[in-house]
């Protein structure tokens, strides 16, 4: 593992970085149901810029975030406003919380983490699900279960978190929420949406956009997911094997909102939460972990990468 750790760096540090430029506001939209694979427009592609740089902007340390001094990422998308910060890199992973006045959204984000060891806690056969903690998601039936590491890591940051969301509400009128997050970070993202959902009002929108997210919970989970969270885009970059993981085999299934991008300028959503049956969609081309790249994990999602190094 080491080895493969030290070999995926020094690869990644031979990947060109691409320059980041400021990304308008994108365009009011929200993800129409997909009954079938569906091929998006460059516009569509475009209008994800700003989500990529925030995630992007999670891996970077909160003494460079607060102020949104932290290069590239901040850069690319002037005017947020960061209000909390907080993480180790280490046993909580960052996360930063602020308001975006272009959109009039609360956006909160989470860091990732190594994809070589994500990828071994993922397919280690004894990965444990839990039901969710119905002091955070207050009302959920025992039967919904998510992976028991993503659950406890919401846990450590939950209760701050929503304090920080319903101050800038009211601060800022703000009318909606953004959840965003790459790899494990995206998997808080997950399940941040559905948490928010249970504990704002129901006039607060809530929206989602992840990179590269593992299986989080069962099929109860995605289907209680599905019924609350309609605005949503779990983005997978060509043949990553992060999404495919943990199996389904171990009884995970994700939730709706797929968004395959199978080469750059070329991306498709795909119907269904975790069944698709089209060659474009992530569980057809990515039929195991050895027909996958992990590179593929750190993007370009559109020309951007997401990681610790390419927070420049």
């Amino acid at each position: 593992m080491l080895f493969l750790s030290s070999a995926l760096s020094f690869m990644l540090a031979c990947i060109l970085q691409v320059a980041a430029i400021p990304h308008p506001a994108p365009p009011a939209m929200r993800r129409a149901d997909v009954s079938v694979v569906t091929q998006m427009m460059s516009t569509q592609l475009a209008g994800l810029a700003p989500y990529t740089e925030f995630a992007r902007a999670a891996y970077c340390s909160p003494t460079i975030v607060t102020g949104w001094q932290c290069g590239q990422a901040c850069e690319a998308v002037p005017g947020f406003e960061v209000s909390l910060t907080g993480g180790d890199g280490n046993i909580i992973q960052y996360y930063y919380v602020g308001y975006w006045p272009t959109e009039n959204s609360v956006v909160v984000a989470h860091q990732g983490t190594d994809p070589t060891k994500l990828l071994s806690d993922l397919t280690d056969a004894d990965v444990l699900t839990e039901p969710l903690d119905t002091t955070l998601f207050p009302g959920v039936d025992s039967s919904v279960e998510v992976h028991s590491g993503f659950a406890n890591e919401h846990a450590l940051t939950a209760s701050i978190i929503l304090n920080e969301v319903k101050s800038l509400i009211s601060q800022y009128n703000a009318d909606s929420v953004t959840l965003v997050g790459h790899s494990l970070g995206g998997a808080l993202a997950e399940l941040d949406c559905v948490f928010m959902a249970l504990n704002l009002p129901s006039n607060i929108a809530i929206k989602g956009v992840t990179y590269g997210t593992p299986r989080v919970g069962n099929p109860a989970w995605a289907a209680l997911f599905d019924s609350l969270i309609s605005d949503f885009q779990r983005v997978n970059n060509e043949k990553d094997i992060v999404p495919i993981v943990p199996g389904r085999f171990m009884g995970f299934s994700h939730v709706q909102g797929e968004v395959h991008i199978i080469s750059p300028g070329n991306a498709v959503e795909c119907p269904g939460d975790d069944d698709a049956t089209d060659a474009q969609c992530t569980i057809m081309s990515v039929p195991n972990i050895f027909e996958g790249d992990i590179l593929n994990h750190l993007g370009p999602y559109q020309g951007i990468y997401i990681g610790t190094i390419y927070c420049t």
